[in-house]
């Protein structure tokens, strides 16, 4: 009796998609299988390929995520759209242009940001949590680098992976350092309920921005190494040394996670241990509108202020070159003029024989006429 061949194996954007929509994580599919978690992260990634049995137990696995059921349906949330883990990476099907094979649906703008938003916002909340430890911070990151990302629509659509481009913005904006001269961050926010997940939490706010970026990346997305360091701008060297720092640090203070794995798993649950909710697509948009007619109009009152200047100052200034008055200097070397002193004795004679003569004496000259 031969035993029936294995389903064919999907391409591997089609493989993440298939396990985000059976709601595992990459630890589970690994339990399954039983290969460690970089294998079952190199198969998604398309670095390597299963082979053998455990080529056929990963095709039949996904053979079943395809197919409706107890086992392929995926979590939907509260407002009804489809969730996936919390930290796992975000892959939508139908925000950007064909890829690995498939044909995405004739969606309208709206239709298609708003699938991106409902796929990937409530796990970018929970990692924006992880970087900042701030609740409203996190949603105030996801709702700012979805505005950013309506705006800029048509570069975004078109990008291979625009879950990793909003990622990255909300990242950036999360990250800020003008966050720390708002008067809200000065006020602290309550700590996780949980005591491990207080320690894990003040170990990760602890971390330098860009190690806890690279650690989130790697250990907590399950993105690989060269993915991690294009996405921070780094180059691979840097962005490894950045991992094992981080990884050195959170293991000093909870040596139970110096494992990989379970720092993965702990991050996760770190994650979900948060009630964090993320605003309607369309109230996202709306708002982005909003900003971008409010800075439009900012920036066209500022050129009209600056063209007014500019025209009174060519009206009232002057036409030709007046050069300025130079200021008074003090003269040195020049003595002071002396008050008359006191007549001598001939001084005195002459003058009474003066005044004893009239003014029409011989002695005076006088005009003669002629």
């Amino acid at each position: 009796m031969t035993q029936s061949p294995a389903p064919p194996l999907p391409s591997p954007g089609e493989r993440r998609r298939l396990r985000e929509k059976g709601a595992l994580t990459q630890d589970q599919v690994a339990a399954r299988i039983g290969v460690p978690l970089r294998t079952v992260r190199a198969w998604e990634a398309g670095r390597a390929a299963p082979r053998g049995r455990k080529l056929e137990e990963y095709a039949r696995l996904l053979a079943a995520f395809a197919e409706p059921g107890p086992g392929g349906t995926a979590d939907r949330g509260t407002d009804g759209t489809e969730t996936t883990a919390p930290l796992e990476r975000q892959t939508p099907p139908d925000a950007g242009p064909a890829r690995d094979g498939m044909e995405t649906a004739a969606l309208t703008p709206d239709q298609a940001f708003d699938a991106l938003y409902s796929f990937c916002a409530p796990a970018l909340v929970r990692q924006a949590y992880l970087l900042t430890g701030r609740r409203a911070l996190a949603r105030e990151s996801v709702e700012r680098a979805f505005q950013s990302a309506w705006q800029r629509w048509p570069e975004v659509a078109q990008d291979c992976d625009p879950a990793g481009w909003v990622r990255a913005t909300t990242y950036e904006y999360a990250l800020s350092p003008w966050h720390r001269f708002r008067l809200g961050h000065r006020r602290g926010e309550p700590p996780p309920a949980d005591a491990a997940d207080r320690v894990l939490m003040d170990v990760l706010l602890g971390l330098p921005p860009s190690y806890r970026r690279t650690l989130l990346l790697h250990d907590g997305v399950g993105l690989g190494l060269p993915e991690t360091a294009a996405e921070t701008e780094a180059s691979r060297r840097a962005t490894a040394k950045r991992l094992l720092h981080a990884r050195e640090a959170v293991a000093a203070q909870v040596p139970e996670l110096a494992d990989p794995s379970h720092l993965h798993r702990r991050l996760i649950e770190l994650a979900a241990a948060e009630r964090l909710s993320a605003a309607r697509p369309a109230t996202v948009r709306v708002n982005g509108e909003r900003r971008a007619r409010f800075w439009t109009r900012s920036a066209i009152a500022f050129t009209v202020a600056v063209i007014g200047a500019t025209t009174l100052t060519l009206h009232t200034a002057p036409t030709r070159y007046e050069p300025p008055v130079p200021a008074g200097e003090t003269v040195r070397g020049v003595p002071p003029k002396s008050a008359p002193g006191p007549l001598s004795f001939q001084q005195e004679i002459l003058r009474d024989m003066l005044r004893s003569q009239t003014q029409s004496g011989p002695e005076r000259l006088v005009p003669e006429a002629r």
